[in-house]
């Protein structure tokens, strides 16, 4: 469905633009019909521009990104008009994403009238009421409230009712449950879960939190300063990772088996402040050596998962972390 293909975003820095920023550097991964994809990374990753870069919310600066075999880069007018009753967004602050002036209900007014302006009447009414109602929130209680008058957990899947009023495929969802408090997390994320059973709609879950990738997706695309650093399987990623930055950040989550300090024990060094022409990780991991100078390419080490490390490389590192290495697969 979707595609990614070596896209980057450079933002040119400093006095007179003479710096440039990698926000993301070269990322590649796909997600196919139905499918949950968890982007995973820490704040300043570059997880959130690649949701923008999708959405056409920022332009791409090389690379190509494809949707149902259509290079979205270049699409004007009606094009991208087609293209977003398909693909949408929801993000981390829905206060921010309505208008505080206006009821709730305007907002699907406006994609009435931009979208659908030849349903009326009742074909309408029954139109937002399904999309509503599929998301758990009763009609009554939320259209004729303004923005301050409904919670974040509300407002979230108010939003998520707007895009599936227009019938997408394709669901952006950039950290939509971080301002949420617990018991509202767990709903939004089997909100999701039903809608690709019942939809078949497929998720990019932007996310920092683990235990939320774990739940919710197939596969991982793990993140670090806007370079992809390992990409499989989820459960293969969290029960076996392979990169020194998926090991750091598996080991910085808290477990009530372990005292904390019987569980981080990495030492992080300084991080360089621009990208580097080896491992970008090299200059915080433990492991680094000669080698990692070179930047390293997506390893394939099996079916279910490619790291950017040149550690996997050595069948012994990859036998103590519960991985047979398959040699053959790596050109």
């Amino acid at each position: 469905m979707l595609k990614l293909d070596k896209i980057s975003k450079v933002y040119r820095v400093g006095t007179f633009g003479g710096k440039a920023l990698h926000a993301v550097n070269e990322v590649s991964f796909d997600i196919q019909d139905g499918e949950v994809v968890s982007l995973i990374g820490e704040s300043g990753s570059g997880k959130s521009t690649i949701g923008k870069m999708i959405l056409k919310l920022v332009s791409i600066t090389s690379g190509t990104i494809t949707f149902d075999d259509m290079d979205i880069s270049n699409i004007k007018d009606d094009k991208v008009k087609e293209y977003y009753r398909k693909v949408q967004g929801v993000f981390q602050d829905p206060f921010s994403s309505l208008n505080p002036i206006f009821k709730a209900d305007q907002l699907f007014k406006t994609i009435h009238d931009e979208f659908y302006p030849e349903v009326n009447g009742k074909a309408w009414n029954d139109k937002v009421e399904d999309a509503m109602r599929s998301v758990g929130l009763n009609p009554e209680h939320v259209l004729n409230k303004y923005p301050h008058q409904l919670s974040g957990g509300q407002l979230q899947r108010f939003l998520i009712a707007r895009a599936l009023l227009l019938d997408i495929k394709f669901l952006v969802a950039d950290e939509i449950i971080s301002m949420l408090d617990a018991s509202t997390r767990i709903d939004v994320l089997n909100l999701l879960a039903d809608l690709k059973k019942s939809r078949g709609l497929s998720i990019l879950f932007i996310t920092h939190d683990l235990s939320l990738a774990n739940y919710i997706s197939e596969k991982a695309v793990i993140l670090y300063r806007g370079n992809v650093a390992e990409i499989g399987v989820t459960k293969t990623i969290f029960d076996t990772p392979l990169h020194p930055y998926t090991q750091m950040l598996m080991a910085s989550v808290p477990r009530l088996d372990k005292k904390w300090d019987q569980v981080i024990n990495v030492e992080l060094k300084p991080t360089a402040s621009e990208i580097s022409k080896g491992c970008v990780y090299m200059d915080r991991c433990p492991l680094a050596f000669d080698k990692c100078h070179e930047r390293p390419p997506l390893i394939v080490i099996d079916q279910n998962r490619s790291v950017a490390c040149w550690k996997t490389l050595d069948e012994e590192y990859v036998r103590q972390h519960g991985t047979k290495l398959e040699m053959e697969t790596y050109r």
